[in-house]
């Protein structure tokens, strides 16, 4: 339910690129400038020509008018000289695989060069002192825009080799495309993840069906028995587990009892729905924890939770939400992967929203510990009974690291009610774990807060849907932080967790999509959760859950 982002060395990686591409480039040009320099001081091949057509030029404008002409059509062939041969330096210097190019472009050069060496062109236009003759200049003129146009047809077909600003247009092009790709399947697999993690593992449906097949089979054996009175003791610890995930809540109970001091000293209040009920029931008849006290209720159990009463449950009976959440349109598919997330009707599920009514659905106890059903319990818990909360409602472990996971984050801070009422920049905390003194929640009337912010963001504009925001909004200013080793969190999208901060944890929590009864969770952490599993269980074997 978090998500991690990076950045570091490849903007430093960048620039070096970005300078090293304009040295080079620069360098190019510089070559390309003296090769042409070159080329126009060396284009005659010998010193009397040279010399012959140096005095020519002085004195052709006074002379002969086609001296003039000659001139132009000779320059125009040095300069393409020019150009062609600095083409040809330019592909040997980036050693491309173009040989037969690079053949085209030396012999094109060598064919300007012998143009003007024929003998009757240096006999009558290049060597003469007298008039030109017209016929010799117009067929050289011929010869010659022949071969520029020749020139500019293969240069001009070859240009895409060697422009360089073309070449970077093209890889901008290029890393625009891959770049549409990318988001695309980013896009996609955050989708395929989404319904992998929504949907119902088929060894978990097994399960289910496999304790209710039993139920069914034999109603004797499970008929419901009169509450302990250990459920109401207040100087036991009690903890709160709500789930419809019948194997997950199991693990929550073991690594409890097999890492407690004094087990029988620990009381599980389990509330799950009508559908699950029978199963959850099963399951700890067959696999009782010895010592520990175990209530199994539905919420259906608790009567004062009506929608007359509860926020949540009136929301629903609206149109207007039933379409937000349960119509089958198109745009909840792929084209928003975050807003398909938060359409998840489980948002309104009174499972989820249980947390907040504490108090009334234990009155006789002082403090409660809520475990969400996808943590592992690594060490005993009952020093949290006896933290001091200062006063304050609830103990829970913080989550900000510099800008991140501040109640900015969560909460719509354009909206005016949530800009007066809040700090964006106050650190946030993670529902999983957290320790709940009921006195005091019912001092400060947290459920009754709880009800007016559900209230008012019945048009969603607070913030989006969960519990967490709501939870932040209610026990603002009423949160005691808790050391970050009693709850560290991740496991359940971020590799990266250190094994050392795992181990020194006292509650471990696979909050993201990648849940360790998936497939799709993160195998270095999996064998944290599987131990816990009792893989003795029948039906776990005939299910196979490939612990």
């Amino acid at each position: 339910m978090a998500v991690a982002v990076r950045g570091g060395r490849g903007g430093g990686s960048a620039l070096r690129n970005f300078f090293s591409y304009r040295i080079f480039v620069s360098a190019m040009f510089t070559l390309l400038f003296l090769a042409t320099l070159s080329v126009l001081f060396s284009s005659h091949h010998d010193s009397t020509i040279g010399n012959a057509y140096l005095h020519r030029s002085l004195v052709s404008l006074s002379s002969d008018p086609l001296k003039t002409r000659l001139d132009l059509i000779h320059k125009q062939a040095n300069d393409h000289v020019a150009l062609v041969n600095a083409y040809a330096a330019y592909a040997r210097k980036l050693k491309l695989e173009i040989a037969k190019q690079l053949k085209m472009f030396e012999d094109l050069a060598q064919n300007f060069s012998d143009l003007q060496s024929k003998q009757n062109y240096r006999s009558n236009l290049f060597d003469t002192d007298g008039p030109l003759d017209d016929d010799s200049l117009k067929q050289f003129e011929k010869e010659v825009k022949d071969k520029v146009k020749f020139a500019r047809l293969l240069i001009a077909d070859s240009k895409e080799s060697y422009d360089n600003q073309l070449k970077i247009q093209k890889l901008k092009d290029t890393i625009f495309a891959v770049n549409e790709l990318f988001v695309k399947a980013k896009k996609n697999g955050a989708f395929a993840s989404s319904i992998a993690a929504k949907s119902t593992p088929k060894s978990l449906h097994c399960l289910a069906m496999r304790l209710m097949e039993e139920r069914i089979s034999h109603p004797e054996k499970y008929r419901d028995e009169d509450p302990e009175p250990e459920y109401e003791d207040p100087t036991l610890y009690h903890y709160a587990i709500f789930s419809d995930n019948v194997i997950a809540v199991s693990v929550v109970v073991n690594s409890v009892i097999k890492n407690a001091e004094e087990p029988w000293k620990h009381v599980f209040h389990v509330v799950t729905d009508r559908m699950n009920l029978a199963a959850m029931k099963v399951w700890f008849k067959m696999r009782p924890i010895q010592q520990a006290h175990i209530e199994i209720k539905s919420v259906e159990d608790f009567t004062f939770l009506t929608s007359s009463y509860v926020p949540v449950l009136k929301q629903l009976e609206s149109a207007k939400l039933q379409n937000f959440y349960f119509q089958n349109s198109a745009e909840n598919a792929t084209k928003d992967v975050n807003n398909m997330k938060f359409k998840n009707p489980k948002y309104l599920s009174m499972l989820n929203h249980l947390r907040f009514y504490l108090p009334e659905m234990y009155p006789t106890l002082h403090r409660i510990l809520f475990l969400d059903d996808d943590v592992v319990v690594q060490k005993d818990l009952t020093a949290l009974w006896t933290i001091d909360l200062d006063g304050k409602v609830n103990g829970a472990v913080e989550t900000c690291f510099g800008s991140f996971h501040r109640y900015s984050q969560y909460l719509n801070f354009s909206h005016p009610l949530v800009r007066e009422k809040f700090n964006p920049k106050v650190c946030a905390w993670a529902f999983g774990m957290n320790i709940f003194d009921l006195d005091a929640w019912r001092r400060e009337k947290c459920t009754e807060q709880y009800h007016y912010w559900q209230n008012s963001n019945e048009d969603r504009t607070l913030w989006k849907l969960g519990t967490l925001p709501a939870g932040l909004m209610t026990f603002f200013s009423k949160t005691k932080s808790l050391d970050k080793s009693w709850h560290v969190l991740g496991l359940g999208f971020n590799p990266s967790v250190s094994m050392d901060e795992i181990h020194k944890a006292a509650v471990i929590h696979y909050n993201g999509d990648m849940k360790p009864w998936l497939d799709i969770a993160l195998n270095q952490y999996k064998e944290l959760w599987t131990k816990y599993i009792d893989s003795e269980m029948e039906f776990v074997q005939m299910c196979n859950f490939g612990v």
